[in-house]
């Protein structure tokens, strides 16, 4: 399989002149198209950033900021591909990553989901790269620095600072700066949620991958540089989605487990947390 048969699909919103350098490197990959979804940039800068690409580029633009997880749904619907590669707009895969994918991705049984090892700029392995499933626990013992100080008693979400896997390895949660599966194994899914506006949408995706009966996979032979951070929006803004991303994440998937008066608790807990967070920020 070459990486021809891969559509790469890459939301942008502001993203500035990383967007280029992302493109660049999907196209020394020689993948088969990019759909590039424009949820806002200013005007020419998509087209400044493809202006060199030689493999086909489908801009998708016009529609606003209608959020990440609605944006990769268009760019699914948009893409011919057998494979799709959701990539951040300001994340470099190394050279060769695509056909590395492609042939692990050949011994695994679908359906299947894999994740890459994100690294930042100086090349240490990224918060987000590989991840427990989050649990209401979990991200109690997160924000309470419990996880930190005793990761043993406290088992942490993000897994970033315990070795690595040497070969192919199961995992419960990815980063959705870099997904990479079968076509048809995202439609069946119905694609992400599009209650998720920005952030929570890839750690859902996963775990409705795996409740379905697929399996998540970590690739340890693949790094994707990911610079973070790289658009405009306002932080205080950001968290905001990500807070409310995670209050729809529990009421969704532990409302048996958990009541809706403890539900509500951890949810005044996760906003006095954003409150915390935002202080002295950005307005």
């Amino acid at each position: 399989m070459s990486a021809g048969a891969v559509s790469a699909i890459v939301v942008s919103y502001h993203t500035g002149p990383l967007l280029a350098d992302c493109l660049a490197a999907l196209d020394r990959e020689a993948v088969g198209e990019i759909i590039l979804v424009d949820n806002g940039n200013p005007a020419g800068a998509v087209d400044a950033a493809a202006a060199d690409i030689a493999i086909p580029v489908r801009v998708l633009t016009g529609h606003g900021n209608i959020g990440f997880a609605a944006a990769c749904n268009r760019g699914a619907k948009a893409a011919a591909g057998e494979f799709f590669l959701f990539i951040n707009p300001d994340a470099i895969i190394a050279e060769g990553g695509v056909a590395r994918m492609l042939t692990d991705g050949a011994s695994l049984t679908r359906p299947w989901l894999m994740g890459v090892k994100l690294v930042d700029p100086d090349g240490e392995e990224q918060r987000g790269s590989r991840r427990a499933e989050l649990t209401p626990w979990r991200a109690i013992f997160d924000a309470s620095q419990l996880s930190t100080l005793a990761p043993q008693v406290f088992s942490p979400f993000n897994l970033h600072q315990t070795p690595p896997p040497e070969s192919l390895a199961e995992i419960a949660t990815l980063s959705g700066a870099c997904l990479f599966l079968p076509s048809q194994d995202y439609a069946a899914m119905g694609g992400m949620d599009e209650g998720y506006f920005l952030h929570v949408e890839d750690i859902d995706f996963c775990k409705r991958f795996r409740d379905a009966g697929g399996k998540v996979w970590f690739n340890p032979h693949v790094s994707v540089t990911h610079h973070k951070s790289s658009s405009a929006a306002p932080v205080r803004e950001v968290e905001a989605h990500k807070t409310r991303g995670l209050i729809r994440y529990f009421d969704t998937h532990f409302k048996k487990s958990w009541p809706a008066p403890i539900r509500w608790l951890l949810a005044k807990a996760l906003w006095v947390s954003f409150a915390v967070k935002v202080r002295g920020r950005d307005p």
